[in-house]
Formats: C-alpha cells, structure tokens, sequence
C-alpha cells in the first residue's frame, strides 16, 4: 500500500482544510495519508516522513512566501537533508492564501526547491480548469501548475471554496496515482 504523509502548518485553519481536502485525494487515488501538523510536530511524525511513498508539503501564504511555521519546519530538516533520507520520494506541494493571485507561486517554488535540495522528485498540477475545459468550472481557477494553489473562503463554515475543494482533492489523487507508478 502506498503511504503519503501531508506534512502542513495552518494559522487559521484554510490550509488545515485544505490538507484534509488532499487527504481525501489521496484516498480516493488508492493511498494511505497521515497528516502531520507541523506546529506540533513529534518525533514519530519525523518517523512517519523518512518511512513514506510520498510528502505533499502545505502551507498558507503570508507576505509573500510560506508561513514562518512551516519554513521552522523546512530548516529543521536539515539532519535528513544531510543523510539524504527523503532522497528519491515523491513531492508536491500545496498553499492557500486570501488572494486569488497573492503570490502563491512564489510559495509553491520556495516548496519546491526545498524538496529538490531534498533530492526528491517534484509532481504538478495536471487540472485544466474552465474556458479551457467547459464542464471543470471552478477547477484550477488560479492557473497554478506547479502546484496547488487555493484561495481563502469567505464563508467560514466551509474555509474552502467548492471548486478548489475538488481540485485539492483531485490533486492529491494524482500524487497517489504517481507514487503508484513511482514505486
């Protein structure tokens, strides 16, 4: 069985949704997934992170980059990084933030580098959302393909829009699908 460890830091619960929502994905593609919240990170997570198919990294975007949270947990990586332990894994990544653009590219990039450096192998976004495809109206409506990209809800009780709902789910299946061939 493939097993896919969604490591993510939430500040006001959007990503944390959105890491359940990949979850789902991930699921729904045949897989295993641990969430590992970051900000609390333990020993047995950092267990779970060396033992698994795949990481899908998540975290929001705050002036411009990953939450300070999440990049406390890229830097204290750096034993693995040295011993080369995620080496050969699959990645991908994932943020949300309040604004439809809001330099979330720029978060999925610093993500990215941070699982090259790690050795590992980097998986995009593959959904093609409306005009292009008329019926996936609200799938990939950020335009992201090196990663997920979502934006913040207004209404609180779902944090998540429906339609970057779907595509989170979607894209944690795709991850899925990949470790499968991956492995």
């Amino acid at each position: 069985m493939i097993h896919i460890a969604i490591p993510y830091f939430s500040g006001t619960g959007h990503a944390k949704r959105l890491a359940e929502l990949v979850s789902q994905g991930v699921t729904r593609g045949g897989a295993t997934a641990t969430l590992i919240d970051v900000a609390t990170i333990q020993p047995a997570d950092w267990d779970v992170l060396a033992g698994v198919d795949a990481v899908i990294f998540g975290a929001p975007t705050h002036m411009g980059s990953v939450a300070g949270a999440f990049k406390k947990f890229m830097d204290d990586s750096s034993d693995i990084w040295f011993d080369r332990r995620w080496a050969n894994k699959l990645a991908g990544g994932f943020t949300t933030g309040v604004s439809h653009g809001g330099d979330k590219l720029n978060s999925l990039s610093q993500l990215c580098l941070f699982a090259a450096q790690h050795g590992m192998i980097w998986v995009g976004q593959d959904e093609i959302g409306a005009p292009v495809i008329k019926e996936n109206v609200g799938i990939n409506t950020s335009g992201i393909w090196l990663g997920l990209g979502a934006t913040d809800s207004a209404d609180k009780t779902r944090l998540i829009d429906a339609g970057d709902a779907e595509t989170a789910q979607r894209f944690g299946a795709r991850i899925a699908d990949a470790a499968m061939r991956w492995s």
